[in-house]
């Protein structure tokens, strides 16, 4: 008859009813195509693209970063947090098994008689006790709560992963972007240095000029202002290098530092675009794979508290020996035993229940949101994205018309003026024009650098595990392991 009663109560837990609504993936409205579109993009978005500026410096960067960015490892640590707590909710699932011993020596007062529990012999107060037994304990998920409980469990571990490779994209594309305006920088600073340079050249020939009596002090003024003003800008420069260096420092999980350099900005490859349709982000974009794991535990959840309305039933057991003498603990009259099916229901819970319930149909309503919310932010992000490289380097290009024409109209005015055809104010603004169209062309070279790297993150892809396989994880172990890597199984992409 128990073995009946054990049977029927497991075939109803394994097929019985689950609370709660079970998870379909909401309608999301995709647009068939980019809003903007490059007609040259190749689909590229599964490689290492980091490759492609063809900087070796770059390259080292981003695997240092990989390896010792805190970021990544706080993320590794939180994964291996949300393993443990998967795997302590669904062992729940299971009977939780445990056995104990106990062997003591008392003595029992000879004025008070011997205890009722007591069956040592009449008038001999002290005795010896042995005991060694096993306990069983199950709760029967006749409501789903334990399943719906693991199911949270699991979709919460899997967001933590996701959440993981979300910091490895925002690292990559962060190391990539600081080291291109580091490049861009630099670049800004040799431009201003060697303007400083042709400045002090020509206030040193004024001054000779000036004490032959060729020109005036107002040209003498006008030529040091101009110098002064380039030479100034120098320690400004020099200031945004160390800070966008010490920025990088801690991005590669090192002390603020200096940081190598690899080719220049005029050297650097422009990577190509990558290609993708609109539906692509739902599986390639991590942080929107989060966002809806995180729906799914909230929709679980809702299960969860349903299940509460409902009783509670559990098996529990206990077998064992228990004997004063611990030669006779394995005999047949010192056996001891007992099992029972102890049930707990709600009868009146002031709205208690209630509440829960709701509180879970709120968090899935809000999980559900943030879930649209994300993908739309997803298109918004690729869509500037496209639209920023393409109007870059059509502004790049009218840049370059510009700093060549500045170049004539310099030359020209420097011309006039030693021919006495017009006055220095004219090479002044000239030079002044020609430095500062210089300096615009060098932060749209990065600019455009920046919007290609910040197209690849907004677009996601495989190259996110490429980067995930150059970390390390914390403590020198595979990051799933365990509960963790039974999670992911189901839903490898």
């Amino acid at each position: 008859m128990h073995k009946i009663i054990f049977s029927f109560l497991c075939i109803f837990t394994l097929t019985g009813c689950m609370m709660g609504p079970n998870y379909q993936r909401p309608a999301v409205d995709t647009p068939q195509t980019w809003r903007f579109e490059d007609k040259e993009a190749k689909d590229v978005a599964n490689t290492a693209w980091w490759e492609q500026f063809n900087d070796p410096v770059l390259n080292d960067l981003i695997q240092t970063a990989l390896r010792e960015n805190k970021d990544v490892k706080i993320a590794a640590a939180r994964v291996e947090q949300f393993a443990g707590q998967y795997g302590t909710t669904r062992a729940a699932l299971f009977p939780q098994i445990g056995a104990g011993a106990l062997y003591g020596r008392q003595r029992v007062s000879e004025l008070t008689g011997p205890s009722p529990l007591d069956d040592s012999p009449v008038g001999n107060p002290t005795f010896n006790s042995s005991q060694l037994f096993l306990n069983a304990a199950w709760e029967i998920d006749l409501w789903g709560k334990i399943r719906r409980a693991t199911e949270a469990a699991r979709a919460e571990l899997l967001s933590t992963e996701e959440a993981r490779r979300t910091v490895i994209l925002t690292l990559v594309t962060s190391v990539a972007n600081s080291y291109i305006n580091l490049r861009d920088l630099d670049k800004q600073l040799e431009l201003t240095r060697q303007t400083a340079k042709s400045y002090k050249e020509s206030y040193d020939i004024f001054k000779l000029r000036f004490e032959y009596g060729i020109v005036s002090e107002v040209e003498v003024s006008q030529s040091k202002s101009q110098y002064e003003q380039a030479l100034s800008n120098i320690p400004l420069f020099e200031k945004f290098i160390a800070q966008q260096e010490n920025a990088l420092s801690v991005l590669l999980g090192r002390n603020p530092g200096p940081i190598s350099r690899g080719r220049t900005i005029d050297e650097l490859m422009f990577p190509a675009v990558p290609a993708g349709l609109p539906s692509d982000l739902l599986t390639n974009r991590p942080d929107i794979i989060q966002a809806e794991q995180n729906l799914i535990a909230a929709n679980a959840n809702i299960g969860v508290a349903k299940s509460l309305y409902f009783p509670s039933i559990s098996l529990t057991g206990f077998f064992g020996w228990a004997s004063n003498d611990l030669d006779d603990l394995f005999k047949g009259p010192a056996k001891i035993w007992s099992w029972a099916v102890p049930v707990s229901a709600p009868i009146f819970t002031a709205g208690a229940i209630a509440g829960q319930v709701k509180s879970a149909e709120a968090l899935q309503q809000q999980a559900l949101f943030t879930y649209e919310q994300s993908i739309q932010t997803a298109f918004r992000e690729v869509d500037d994205a496209l639209i920023d490289q393409k109007r870059t380097r059509e502004q790049l290009q009218s840049l370059a018309q510009q700093v060549n024409a500045l170049r004539d109209y310099a030359r020209l005015a420097l011309l006039r003026y030693d021919n006495g055809y017009t006055s220095y104010l004219e090479v002044l603004d000239a030079q002044s024009r020609l430095y500062n169209a210089e300096l615009t062309y060098a932060q749209s070279q990065g600019t455009l650098f920046q919007a290609l790297v910040n197209l690849y993150k907004s677009m996601g892809g495989g190259w996110v595990v490429t980067a995930e396989g150059l970390t390390e994880p914390a403590g020198g172990a595979p990051v799933m392991q365990g509960a963790a890597a039974d999670a992911q199984a189901p839903l490898q992409r």
